[in-house]
């Protein structure tokens, strides 16, 4: 059988818990000492997955920062890169996106329907491969694990966060929280509603706590409850 990989969540977010506000540009929620913490995710990672409407809206690049922690991934026999994955239903993707154009091997997840357009829309710029008629997380996350990842790191958007807890695929959840305030219904939030395992009273595990800066990193375990 096909082992899934282990799925991160990672995720920064106001105290009221919006990944962004509703303006153009980007609200900055972590500080350069989380960014660091996140390069650091990133590279002990196999791959990092981020779904299209994200790609879209931030454009952008998903790599390895630091040079020496790329060194260290090509000397432990790993791609100087994660493998770069992206999901999506519509196939409505640009070529002009960072995402192609930077770091190593990029992947595309999708369903049948899509495959022909995607294809012909990046031209060679990604892997792409269909799941069947619908995109089920269980089957991207065997696709994955076929592909020999071991170690998934998930950057959003929020709908995905809420997917992947909702139907229990996540393993951990990493949440940088920053100090501020969106209180715009409109914007992102880290998870929605939904139906999660064991309901409003379940307690997951916190793994870890600490101050970077102004921001709060949190560890949680969701698979471990009281």
């Amino acid at each position: 059988m096909t082992t899934r990989p282990y799925v991160l969540l990672s995720a920064a977010m106001s105290v009221d818990g919006y990944l962004d506000d509703a303006t153009p540009e980007r609200l900055r929620l972590s500080n350069a000492e989380d960014f660091d913490r996140v390069d650091q995710v990133r590279a002990e990672s196999d791959a990092i997955l981020i779904g299209a409407t994200t790609m879209r809206k931030d454009n952008p690049r998903l790599l390895v920062n630091s040079e020496s922690r790329r060194v260290q991934r090509v000397a432990d026999g790993k791609p100087e890169y994660p493998l770069k994955v992206t999901v999506t239903k519509s196939g409505d993707l640009s070529a002009d996106l960072n995402f192609w154009h930077h770091g190593g091997d990029k992947l595309v997840i999708t369903v049948d329907s899509a495959v022909e357009k995607i294809r012909a829309t990046l031209d060679g710029l990604a892997d792409v491969v269909s799941v069947g008629p619908d995109l089920q997380w269980s089957l991207v996350l065997d696709e994955l694990g076929r592909r020999g990842v071991g170690r998934l790191m998930v950057e959003g958007g929020g709908t995905i966060h809420t997917q992947l807890m909702a139907q229990g695929f996540a393993d951990e959840i990493h949440l940088a929280i920053a100090p501020l305030l969106v209180g715009q219904p409109e914007a992102a939030r880290f998870l929605g509603a939904a139906d999660y395992p064991g309901g409003s009273t379940s307690r997951m595990k916190v793994l870890e706590v600490r101050a970077i800066g102004d921001v709060v990193f949190v560890r949680y375990a969701p698979k471990e409850r009281s």
